[in-house]
């Protein structure tokens, strides 16, 4: 085999030549077989010391040695025939390796395999495999996959190429019959959504040793481009500033930074009325004994609190910070003497003069069994003031505009103005600001008395309750500030995973689509943690970047068969690489007169 990549290296110490050696290595292979391979090596000289790095794989000893003639003749600039070496296919490999890797390492295969039942052909569980990794490499939709398909190597579990098939004769130009398959794919998921999401939790159990006190609980929404599933895809509060596409809304509960388990659910289904079917799903699906539900304040009702109470389960929930009449007692109940210093996160490590804080108390709530505990963050201070601030101006500005049209004549009935008034303090939040009245026609507005100097009271600070006595004022808002992980999650599941907008026009492949999300959300975040584990600093998303540098290679030598090699990938690609402890990184070899399926 022949190097078909080379790197360029910074260059080396003055004057000094670059020596390069080949070395061998012996890898077992997926069958069992052991191989010894050939690689080029360059020791270089950094900071004084000597270091070695792997310029190019060569390939299996054993078949170099039968082309071992040809290279040398190729290597001194004899004239031969350009035939001797052809060059075939470079498809992208790496971020596939990879995310096979962790797919089986996650158990996914198996509980797939278990759950999925039997297809004639290709398993599917692997056709399930090509759909999460499509998530997270270049997601797409089931049509646009097969353009994937032609540029990255994707194989099942034999080694079998995953090939597009192509109808040119018609508008869609996908075949159906590979279409059907993938369909059939998501039909199946979806029927056994429920058992998968079981056995991947007792997966993660075993794996991490997972102890379920604590739940966290949010809720998103999603869109759809056209109509969607009728009486599913509805109108509602759109968390993707798409007011005017229908959507549906999607629940995530995750344990220990690790999703376990969503819910998918009407476009217009308001968040707080989801709580206690979750927490019910909870306890019948996954069998959890006495927990903690985490929630954000939107999930925050007094039936909820009730229903988790009457439970005997516990709750740590935020509280919102308007329309709640005991929060202004709880705020003048701080006693600036009594803080308590939280531990500082990222940006306040990084921050060597004047850090920012973050700082709590517990206020007496009034009812002896119930806690509330005020926390006091100088960053969420700075992120509110530098929102309010332009949001005021810009509700001055469109209401000097309305005045100005109304003192031109351009509405005069009252009821219009009134509505004019209405849409900007809606949009601008106006009303926080903002006192107006209608006088003799004309439009009067000026600054609130009393509204914008409790803004700033609010600025920075937010609520948490609980009645769990066990917990210290820091444990409490660790474990509120976890919150930040489904966050995190959404933002991953929507970004990342391009979830959206959905083109399904059938609930059960809308949801479908969105549990291949969720899967992929769990494999990333698989790569993530042993990616931290490894001391290395990229995000999954960098990792999958410098993976595609990595590619299989196909070549052929005059009277031999065909044969495949890797290029090394970029030196982010080898660090991945060595942080998973992928050795073997070659594709399974095909049964014979099998390379490829549809």
């Amino acid at each position: 085999m022949v190097a078909v990549w080379l790197p360029t290296f910074p260059s080396l110490e003055r004057h000094q030549q670059p020596t390069m050696y080949p070395r061998t290595v012996k890898v077992r292979s997926s069958s069992g077989t052991v191989n010894e391979y050939v690689r080029l090596v360059q020791a270089y000289r950094e900071a004084g010391k000597v270091k070695q790095r792997v310029v190019a794989d060569l390939g299996r000893k054993d078949l170099l040695l039968e082309v071992l003639p040809k290279l040398r003749r190729l290597l001194a600039g004899e004239t031969g025939d350009p035939a001797e070496l052809q060059l075939g296919d470079a498809s992208t490999w790496g971020p596939v390796l990879v995310i096979r890797a962790l797919f089986d390492r996650l158990g996914l295969r198996s509980i797939l395999d278990q759950r999925l039942g039997h297809a004639k052909g290709v398993p599917f569980a692997d056709r399930a495999f090509v759909l999460i990794a499509n998530r997270l490499i270049a997601p797409a939709s089931e049509h646009g996959l097969a353009g994937w398909l032609e540029t990255d190597f994707v194989c099942d579990r034999q080694g079998r190429r995953f090939l597009p098939q192509w109808h040119p004769r018609r508008r869609v130009r996908v075949h159906p019959r590979q279409l059907d398959a993938w369909y059939r794919t998501l039909d199946q998921l979806h029927a056994a959504k429920d058992q998968i999401e079981v056995a991947l939790y007792h997966r993660l159990r075993d794996l991490f040793s997972l102890k379920p006190d604590s739940v966290l609980y949010d809720i998103t929404s999603t869109y759809f481009e056209g109509a969607g599933p009728h009486d599913f895809a509805r109108h509602g509060y759109s968390r993707d500033s798409k007011p005017q596409n229908v959507q549906v809304i999607v629940g995530v509960v995750m344990v220990a930074g690790w999703p376990i388990a969503h819910h998918v659910w009407a476009g217009n289904r308001l968040d707080h009325s989801t709580v206690q079917e979750v927490i019910k799903d909870l306890r019948q699906r996954f069998a959890f004994g006495r927990l903690i539900f985490v929630g954000d304040r939107g999930m925050v009702t007094d039936d909820n609190l009730e229903a988790i109470t009457k439970d005997q389960q516990g709750f740590l929930v935020g509280i919102k910070r308007r329309r709640h009449a005991p929060l202004d007692g709880w705020l003048d109940a701080v006693d600036d003497a009594q803080w308590v210093t939280c531990p500082g996160g990222i940006n306040t490590r990084e921050r060597k003069t004047d850090p920012p804080r973050t700082r709590a108390q517990e206020v007496s709530s009034g009812d002896p069994a119930v806690r509330v505990i005020v926390i006091d963050s100088d960053e969420r201070r700075v992120h509110e003031q530098a929102k309010r601030e332009p949001a005021m101006e810009r509700a001055r500005q469109r209401l000097e505009k309305l005045k100005g049209r109304i003192a031109a004549g351009a509405l005069k009935r009252p009821e219009k103005i009134g509505a004019a008034v209405e849409r900007i303090m809606q949009k601008y939040h106006g009303y926080r600001y903002f006192d107006w009245k209608l006088k003799d026609g004309a439009l009067e507005f000026s600054e609130s008395e009393t509204r914008p100097g409790r803004e700033k009271k609010i600025e920075g600070r937010y609520v948490i309750m609980t009645r769990e006595k066990g917990l210290s004022v820091l444990d409490a808002v660790a474990i509120y500030k976890e919150l930040t992980e489904v966050e995190s999650g959404f933002r991953q599941l929507k970004d990342v995973l391009a979830p959206r907008p959905i083109y399904h026009q059938i609930e059960a492949r809308v949801k479908a689509h969105i549990f291949v999300a969720a899967l992929a959300l769990l494999v990333q975040r698989l790569l993530g943690r042993r990616l931290e584990e490894a001391g290395l600093d990229l995000s999954p998303a960098r990792a999958m970047q410098a993976l595609a540098t990595v590619r299989l290679v196909t070549y052929r030598l005059e009277g031999q068969p065909e044969r495949r090699g890797l290029t090394g990938g970029c030196p982010d690609a080898r660090l991945v690489l060595k942080a998973l402890k992928l050795v073997d990184q070659r594709p399974p070899t095909p049964p014979e007169g099998e390379a490829t399926v549809m």
